[in-house]
């Protein structure tokens, strides 16, 4: 009915009634939905039209006659409207946060670069307003990461990019979404091929002028702190400091201790990662913990206490190890969070933090931390 040679379904489209399939969608860079059944046709046109962003149908009566629709942008809120499909006109309802609406916010912008094994990687590129280049950079490695990211707002790249940071998003090998040949180039590629896409990142950076070689951080929560860490120990003198948030360090001790209700996915780390049961010494070849020795770079590391999936032993022992070895490590606590900062007491406070180590090692902008009211944060 519908494919792409590159990129896999995202979503479809269904009559409310008679359940045919209408339109099906494949997330490109951008979402982009091809129109299977022509009696909607004209009214795809119409709500094209309306505003610029992704265009969503998110509920429809069963008349079929009022649809409601969402655009997504990258500078501000979600926008909601209702169609109307006998007049084909639209009525804004509401944004979701209309607060985003006056902000200064930025551009979230398309790019690729290929690797040095001829992959292409796709991702986006965040610039900052009112600088000029090369920017002090942040490359933003996301969790997974059998994951990706997608175009759109995104609170934590706005907050960097305000502070004058360049803002990297690489849809390295092993990301979801660009086909079975291309999640599987990542299958025993922690730490190998799927960090090199990452320098390989690095270096278009620079050559095409966006970043200063020397002022370019690593960041990122769960398999993206993974990846920072991986990029402190495996590549020393590549970034000048990382931030790596409830990220694993140890992939024995990660797979040793994986929640009741990860035991399913197993035989899929045993895959893609490596097996815990026959590869011990494969899997300690991939954990930055055994190779603190080689850290040059400072290093932030924020973790939950109640984390189920990535245990605080894990942020832990690598600082134990850092500290052991003097090298260069902050770490913050938060014993009332799990996987990642939900409180917002706590969001705020831990990027008051990570702002002014960015400062500290990147030059940009930040605010000096005042005191944040209910954070639990403690510093250790």
């Amino acid at each position: 009915m519908a494919e792409d040679e590159q990129y896999d379904v995202s979503y479809t489209i269904s009559h409310p009634t008679k359940k045919q399939i209408q339109a099906v969608a494949f997330y490109k860079d951008k979402l982009q939905w091809q129109i299977l059944d022509e009696t909607i046709a004209s009214d795809w046109e119409a709500i094209a039209s309306v505003r610029s962003g992704e265009v969503n149908l998110v509920s429809r009566d069963l008349a079929d006659q009022t649809w409601l629709i969402n655009y997504v942008t990258d500078d501000g809120p979600v926008y909601y409207y209702a169609y109307n499909r006998t007049s084909k006109s639209s009525t804004l309802l509401f944004s979701d946060y209309p607060e985003l609406e006056e902000l200064p916010l930025v551009a979230i912008k398309p790019v690729s670069y290929s690797t040095g094994d001829g992959l292409t990687i796709h991702g986006y590129l965040t610039l900052p307003q009112g600088k000029d280049a090369p920017y002090p950079t942040v490359m933003l490695v996301h969790g997974g990461p059998w994951a990706r990211d997608t175009w759109g707002y995104e609170p934590e790249v706005q907050w960097l990019a305000n502070r004058g940071y360049a803002v990297l998003q690489p849809n390295f090998r092993g990301s979801t979404g660009y086909g079975k040949d291309f999640l599987n180039a990542g299958n025993r590629q922690w730490a190998a091929k799927m960090h090199d896409d990452l320098i390989d990142g690095v270096n278009w950076l620079v050559s095409e002028g966006i970043a200063d070689r020397n002022k370019i951080a690593i960041m990122g929560g769960s398999y993206g702190g993974y990846a920072t860490l991986v990029g402190l120990t495996f590549t020393p003198e590549v970034f000048a400091c990382g931030i790596d948030i409830v990220g694993p360090s140890n992939l024995i001790t990660l797979l040793q201790s994986i929640p009741p209700y990860w035991t399913p996915m197993m035989a899929v780390f045993h895959h893609r990662v490596g097996n815990l049961e026959t590869e011990a010494e494969f899997l300690k070849s991939r954990s930055p913990l055994f190779f603190v020795d080689r850290i040059q770079k400072p290093l932030l590391i924020g973790q939950g206490a109640n984390d189920p999936r990535v245990k605080e032993a894990e942020s832990e022992q690598i600082v134990e190890a850092m500290r052991k070895a003097g090298k260069p490590v902050e770490y913050v606590l938060y014993p009332d969070e799990g996987h990642g900062l939900v409180r917002p007491e706590n969001r705020l406070h831990f990027y008051a933090v990570a702002e002014e180590f960015l400062a500290k090692h990147l030059r940009g902008r930040f605010e000096p931390i005042a005191e944040i009211e209910g954070h639990s944060g403690v510093i250790k």
